[in-house]
């Protein structure tokens, strides 16, 4: 029953997640067919070098250490709705945290399915409710009072995630943290590039990891 069960979700999933991809492309294909705008592929070229290394490093790294968090089903549903690190995971761990079972055993895989389900259907509710809700509120969202407030959503939504991590791994995360700082306080003009730095700094913090956890530092 339990062969069955994973061999069902694998093909399910496969087959969801070669649906998205191409939903995610022809979208875009037909609309643009229909337009008759295509965008030129020097610029799309230009634009994908300095996004895709770090989503490239990231899907790998939450490839990698997610999957065994999620489950099988928790896993296809959870990269095909996305949002893992803010969401999807976080409400995996609680709920399992919760109901007592482990990662890995049949009765997390179901929590974790049923956990990362309900996340999903709840930012879709919400997403909705947003967008519907936009026009009404666009000229409280776009007010001067306001303005300070939305300036601040990144930093503050990036460093909230930061001192979570950081405070996990504080050690760890002080050389490459260190490395940046230097780096952007000599170099400015950096800033532009910093999406490139992504693997420069994973690569940093994964040998200061070898080399303190060679010398029993952590």
């Amino acid at each position: 029953m339990k062969d069955t069960y994973f061999e069902r979700t694998h093909f399910y999933g496969r087959l969801w997640m070669g649906t998205t991809f191409i939903l995610m492309l022809l979208v875009p294909s037909v609309v643009g067919s229909y337009y008759d705008a295509h965008p030129i592929f020097e610029d799309v070229l230009k634009g994908l070098m300095g996004v895709a290394p770090i989503f490239w490093t990231v899907a790998l790294i939450e490839i990698i250490t997610f999957t065994p968090m999620l489950g099988t089903g928790g896993s296809y549903l959870g990269f095909v709705t996305g949002n893992l690190t803010n969401l999807k995971v976080p409400c995996t761990l609680m709920a399992l945290e919760n109901s007592g079972y482990k990662q890995g055993s049949k009765e997390g895989e179901i929590i974790s399915t049923i956990a990362i389900a309900a996340s999903s259907i709840t930012t879709i509710i919400v997403i909705a409710i947003g967008v519907f809700m936009l026009t009404p509120l666009t000229p409280i969202l776009n007010s001067e009072l306001l303005k300070p407030a939305f300036d601040q959503i990144l930093p503050s939504l990036f460093g909230g995630l930061a001192v979570v991590y950081v405070s996990k791994n504080y050690k760890i995360a002080a050389v490459p943290m260190i490395f940046m700082i230097l780096v952007f306080s000599l170099v400015p003009s950096l800033a532009s590039a910093v999406s490139m730095f992504v693997p420069v700094g994973a690569i940093i913090a994964i040998i200061s990891a070898r080399i303190m956890y060679k010398r029993g530092l952590i």
